[in-house]
């Protein structure tokens, strides 16, 4: 497998935009460090929303992605994220339980106190990490992994991250992005069946530079 700190505003994988996806990236600098001549494999095992910077994991054979894969869908793996979002939560920690509806034409997902038709049960846990002067650093857990869950479910409790207009910011970053990084990653490796942690340096920004 290989594992990349994603810049905020690359996407995971090929969509409607036809920007080049990290993916292909990855593929190029596999084939130019290992010397592979033609194509080379690599596997999509999860995405992160493209304004969202931090881990994500490629698989580089095909067996690795259907352990990945598994991994993944059975919650096997620890995901924890760092996010600066205005109006601090009411508890320095809790536990957020939604249930999310999808909206596909406005590429959004909506929070609901109970179950509706369609919704699926979202589960996270935050902790208030630094207060600065206008925002909060969080540390999230995902529980599960749904479209857009944290943003989502943060903006449901009137805490949204910063520069997410999709969800109650009141304005975007000037780049596009949105103070959400996927910092932490554990996972059992698929092959040598070891337990691997990653953690991906923060952008430089400089409301990020005084979170450390």
């Amino acid at each position: 497998m290989i594992v990349i700190n994603k810049r905020p505003g690359d996407i995971v994988q090929g969509d409607k935009t036809g920007d080049l996806p990290l993916s292909e990236v990855v593929k190029e600098y596999i084939a130019e460090k290992y010397n592979k001549p033609g194509a080379v494999f690599l596997g999509v095992v999860h995405r992160l929303d493209r304004p969202t910077s931090g881990l994500v994991v490629f698989a580089r054979t095909s067996k690795a992605l259907t352990r990945l894969n598994k991994m993944f869908s059975e919650r096997e793996t620890e995901k924890m994220y760092w996010a600066l979002v205005k109006n601090a939560p009411t508890t320095p920690e809790d536990t957020l339980i939604h249930y999310l509806k999808r909206n596909p034409k406005q590429n959004k997902s909506y929070a609901h106190i109970k179950e509706v038709p369609e919704s699926k049960k979202a589960i996270l846990h935050f902790k208030i990490l630094k207060n600065l002067n206008n925002y909060s650093l969080l540390e999230i857990v995902l529980e599960t992994g749904r479209h857009h869950q944290i943003r989502s479910q943060l903006s449901a409790i009137n805490s949204p991250i910063k520069g997410d207009l999709k969800y109650g910011f009141d304005r975007s970053n000037p780049d596009g992005s949105i103070h959400l990084h996927a910092k932490r990653l554990k996972l059992i490796h698929p092959v040598l069946k070891e337990e691997m942690v990653f953690e991906a340096p923060l952008p430089n920004d400089p409301l990020w530079n005084v979170c450390y």
